[in-house]
């Protein structure tokens, strides 16, 4: 069954700003979407700007993993828009937040968190360590990949302790910062991946692709057990 991937992005810098439109000219979802077509899954795209920003119920019923990049708009989603993001994911549905997408209300309501991290822009190259090499978002790579320019980002980074951390970062100021960040809520599957500041061409990149790609794979949902909630009979006998 081809896995149903809704690429969502706020989609502002692209519009405000003629450098970041030069480099994303069918915006950054729709270079992150055209690959993943050309990886053969199912892909549709959202914005910030659509009705209900794109993500109605009816969508996101039939989205398996949403990916979502955000950065300054994140305060104009909507409340009861995040909220049904983050019933999805308790549901089934995957969520990979890219970048700035730490800061987007699903996933700092997923959390339970404020995200916090230290940053610095100056465009620093960035080195990023696979420490978790037999994990499935990490096949097919090397054991790093080096992003030539990008926004900095610095521990620590105010989030639980995640269930697999795939990536650690090395920024050429010093700082570390945990890039790849797996996680459980209720059936659905986190990833959060730190790259993707919209002043660099990081969405063209194999490997950052590569990561995503891994990323739908594993991040689509499961079927595992039924489960009824709320009161219950007993199933076995409490007679005398």
């Amino acid at each position: 069954m081809t896995i149903r991937v809704t690429v969502w992005n706020e989609n502002v810098h692209e519009q405000e700003e003629p450098a970041v439109a030069e480099r994303y000219p069918n915006g950054i979802h729709g270079t992150i979407a055209d690959h993943l077509e050309a990886a053969g899954y199912d892909v549709y795209t959202a914005t910030l700007d659509d009705p209900d920003h794109g993500l109605d119920d009816e969508t996101l019923a039939d989205t398996d993993v949403l990916v979502w990049w955000s950065h300054c708009a994140n305060d104009s989603v909507r409340d009861i828009v995040a909220n049904r993001v983050v019933d999805r994911v308790h549901e089934g549905m995957g969520f990979i937040p890219l970048h700035s997408g730490k800061n987007s209300k699903p996933f700092k309501r997923l959390m339970g968190t404020t995200c916090n991290i230290k940053y610095r822009h100056g465009g620093e190259r960035e080195r990023v360590w696979v420490v978790d090499p037999g994990h499935p978002i990490a096949d097919g790579l090397d054991e790093q990949f080096v992003i030539p320019a990008t926004e900095t980002y610095g521990e620590p980074y105010d989030v639980p302790e995640p269930d697999r951390t795939v990536f650690v970062s090395w920024f050429e100021g010093g700082e570390v910062f945990r890039s790849g960040l797996c996680y459980r809520r209720g059936r659905g599957r986190i990833f959060a991946f730190r790259p993707g500041h919209e002043e660099y061409p990081i969405f063209h990149q194999a490997a950052v692709q590569r990561v995503i790609e891994n990323a739908v794979e594993w991040a689509s949902p499961t079927e595992g057990a039924s489960i009824g909630w709320g009161e219950t009979d007993p199933l076995e006998s409490t007679g005398e």
